[in-house]
């Protein structure tokens, strides 16, 4: 099964937080880990993370906390994981550096490589503003709904062969 890490996953919350609260304000580590639960130490170490990685801004002070450093339709949700876990693979066989003893008999590798692709380029292609929770107004559902449209979600994966 494919599945984000924990810290991958909390690391998504935190910039889609970022991207909600706007752009006047900044928010601590210790608002975000208390908003979702998260053990703030956790979050600390994720942020600091995403600030190294040049994702998000880091303030001191009284009034300081985290800010993003782009827009957040300019940062990925693919930039954010791989800020955080590194490189995404499917298998470790993906990984050119380790290879795997099976290599010259797998009849699989190149498929998976495939997979591993497109599962790349969907999270490449969804933004932090894509995750964005939709307005309550009429209105801004209309914008939301035309925003979100820019992704296909039949054509998320496609393998090509």
């Amino acid at each position: 099964m494919l599945k984000l890490t924990k810290k991958a996953d909390y690391g998504l919350i935190a910039v889609k937080h970022l991207a909600e609260a706007g752009e006047p304000g900044s928010c601590s580590a210790k608002d975000i880990a208390e908003a979702y639960g998260i053990p703030q130490p956790a979050m600390a170490k994720i942020l600091q993370k995403l600030v190294k990685s040049g994702l998000l801004i880091s303030h001191q002070g009284i009034n300081g906390g985290y800010v993003l450093a782009r827009a957040a339709k300019n940062i990925s949700a693919l930039e954010v994981i791989r800020a955080i876990d590194g490189p995404l693979f499917i298998t470790s066989c993906a990984d050119e550096k380790n290879g795997c003893y099976q290599g010259s008999k797998c009849t699989v590798r190149e498929p998976l490589r495939k997979v591993n692709q497109s599962i790349q380029q969907v999270l490449e292609r969804i933004s932090i503003a894509d995750m964005k929770e939709p307005p309550q107004s009429e209105q801004s559902q209309d914008q939301y709904a035309e925003e979100t449209s820019r992704i296909d979600q039949h054509q998320l994966v496609t393998l090509n062969r």
